[in-house]
């Protein structure tokens, strides 16, 4: 049996195209150890990853909050690396073959607490409109919230291209602002919103028809 699991893995490798290395081609069905109920199986190389983001957000507010106005190199260098490894555990679960159910838990995770770390920033500092900061942060409670009932419920609600895109413009608002003051920051931070927005309504969406599947079969 792990000969063959190997052999599937090695197979998987060489036919990794670049679009499904940069996880833009998610095409055929999910690896069977992402799906609920598999070990989380903490220990690979892409969860690594995984935990140095998540363990760099803190640095990030130590820094930024501990300077005078919110822009200050080091914590703009920090939530660059952060933001910008987004990617960088998918790809290496692609390449290694080292799929979790962890990984698949600790992503989307790590990008929220970001965003909502970037938030607190540029609210102490008013760097951006602090109306839209709160619908952003309340947004990412309600995301929360509702991964929590579908897990509960043993539903994943998997990330949508809308979602996916709207990481982007978000991160990038909020790394500008602490950056200069420039009009690009709030433009994209409003685009960011509205994609983000339009994203937790088509979560609710599917997961509404995910919970009610096993009732109407039943």
């Amino acid at each position: 049996m792990a000969r063959e699991a190997e052999r599937g893995v090695a197979i998987e490798r060489a036919r990794l195209s670049t679009r499904r290395l940069l996880g833009i081609d998610r095409s055929g069905p999910r690896p069977a150890a992402t799906l609920p109920g598999q070990p989380l199986n903490p220990w690979t190389i892409p969860n690594a990853i995984g935990f140095v983001r998540i363990g760099l957000i803190p640095v990030f507010l130590v820094l930024a909050l501990r300077s005078g106005d919110g822009r200050v190199a080091s914590a703009s260098i920090v939530y660059a690396v952060v933001g910008g490894s987004d990617y960088l555990d998918g790809i290496a679960a692609r390449l290694t073959g080292q799929y979790s159910r962890l990984g698949v838990l600790l992503d989307p995770i790590t990008d929220r607490l970001l965003v909502v770390s970037g938030v607190v920033v540029c609210w102490k500092f008013e760097l951006l409109p602090r109306w839209a900061l709160g619908v952003l942060a309340g947004r990412e409670l309600v995301m929360l919230g509702i991964s929590q009932i579908g897990l509960r419920r043993g539903v994943d609600i998997e990330v949508n291209w809308v979602g996916r895109l709207a990481v982007w413009p978000t991160m990038f608002s909020l790394f500008l602002a602490m950056v200069s003051v420039t009009w690009v920051a709030e433009a994209l931070l409003y685009i960011g919103l509205a994609m983000s927005i339009w994203a937790t309504a088509l979560y609710i969406r599917d997961g509404l028809s995910q919970m009610q599947r096993p009732s109407s079969s039943a």
